[in-house]
C-alpha cells in the first residue's frame, strides 16, 4: 500500500501518525479515541488501494454510491469495504471513537485460502457491507480487534498467520447478521446487475490524477467484479438498458476522454495511459473510430 499521497486524514485512517501499526505495508491495525479535544475529520470521497474492515462509533455518515449511512453513538457500525468502491466518511463528534484493520489482498491470502476478497459478500460490489451493532456484537468485534493489536506487538514468528485468522472470524461473524441496507428496490435479478454494472462503472470516473490507470475496462472485468458470468452480465444489461456492456463501457471512456482532451493539459500518451490503453495509437484509433477526429484534432 502506498501512503505517500494520502491526506492527513486518510493518514489516520490507516494508522497513521501516532496510532498502532504494523511492520508489513500490506496490513495496519488500529484503536482510536478521541474525546472532547477532536476535531472534525473528513475523508475524502475516492477509492482507496486496500480493503478495510472498521467499527465507527461516534455521530458521523458514511457515503458511497447513491447511499448516505447515518451511524449514529448508540448504534456502531462495522464497515466493509473494498479498493472497487468509493466512499466518504464525515463526522464533527468530538467524542468518538473505533477500530480498523486496512489490508490488501496479498495479505489475506494463502495456500489454504485462494478464494478471492472480492467474492465475498461482505466485499463484493452491491453486496451487504455495513451492519450496525447492538452491545453484543460490539463486544465480540473489539474482542478480535483487540487480539489482532496486541498480535502485532508480540514476537511470535507466526503472528500474521494469526491476525489472518482473527481476520477471518470478523468476516464470518459478520457473515452471520442482518446487513443495514437491505435493498429491495430491484423488480428482478437481471434488473439488480444492470444497475450494479451501471453503477460500478460510473464509479472508475473520474480519472483525477494521471498516474491512475483505469481498471475495468472489458465486460469481463466487470463480470468478474460482479462475480457472475460475462453472458449473464451481457444478456441482463442488454435486456435492461437496451445497450450492451461493451457500448456503455465505450460511451463512458469515450465521454472521459473528450473531459479529459478539453481540460487538463495531459499528453494524448498520458491520456491513453489512464484510460487504459497500451499504446497511444491504439487509443488514437478507438478514439478516431467513434468520434471521426483524432484526439489532438479533438483538442483543438
Amino acid at each position: 500500500m502506498n501512503y505517500n499521497h494520502l491526506s492527513a486524514a486518510e493518514k489516520i485512517e490507516v494508522g497513521m501518525p501516532g496510532f498502532h501499526y504494523s511492520a508489513p505495508p500490506d496490513f495496519r491495525a488500529a484503536y482510536y479515541e478521541v474525546s472532547k479535544v477532536g476535531t472534525p475529520i473528513s475523508l475524502a470521497y475516492h477509492r482507496r488501494d486496500y480493503f478495510k474492515i472498521w467499527i465507527a462509533i461516534g455521530n458521523s455518515k458514511l457515503h458511497f454510491a447513491d447511499k448516505t449511512v447515518h451511524i449514529e453513538k448508540e448504534k456502531p457500525a462495522l464497515i466493509f469495504s473494498n479498493p472497487l468502491v468509493p466512499y466518504s466518511y464525515e463526522t464533527d463528534d468530538q467524542d468518538r471513537c473505533g477500530y480498523w484493520a486496512v489490508f490488501t489482498e496479498e495479505f489475506f491470502k494463502t495456500k489454504e485460502r485462494s478464494e478471492s476478497l472480492q467474492e465475498s459478500p461482505l466485499f463484493r460490489v452491491g453486496g451487504s457491507n455495513v451492519f450496525f451493532l447492538d452491545d453484543v456484537q460490539l463486544a465480540t468485534f473489539r474482542h478480535l480487534f483487540d487480539k489482532m493489536i496486541a498480535e502485532m506487538d508480540a514476537g511470535y514468528v507466526h503472528k500474521y498467520d494469526i491476525i489472518r485468522s482473527y481476520l477471518s472470524l470478523v468476516i464470518h461473524e459478520a457473515m452471520k447478521m442482518e446487513p443495514a441496507l437491505n435493498d429491495g428496490r430491484y423488480k428482478n435479478a437481471n434488473e439488480r446487475i444492470a444497475f450494479l454494472f451501471i453503477e460500478l462503472l460510473e464509479r472508475q470516473f473520474p480519472i483525477e490524477s494521471s498516474q491512475r490507470k483505469l481498471e475495468l475496462r472489458r465486460a469481463g472485468d466487470y463480470a468478474a467484479a460482479l462475480s457472475i458470468h460475462v453472458n449473464h452480465l451481457n444478456f441482463a444489461v442488454k435486456e435492461i438498458t437496451g445497450k450492451s456492456t461493451t457500448t456503455h463501457i465505450t460511451e463512458r471512456m469515450l465521454n472521459e476522454a473528450k473531459a479529459l482532451l478539453k481540460h487538463t493539459d495531459w499528453s494524448i500518451a498520458d491520456i491513453a495511459y489512464c484510460l487504459g490503453f497500451e499504446y497511444p495509437n491504439h487509443f488514437n484509433n478507438f478514439f478516431k473510430k467513434n468520434m471521426d477526429m483524432t484526439p489532438l484534432a479533438f483538442r483543438k
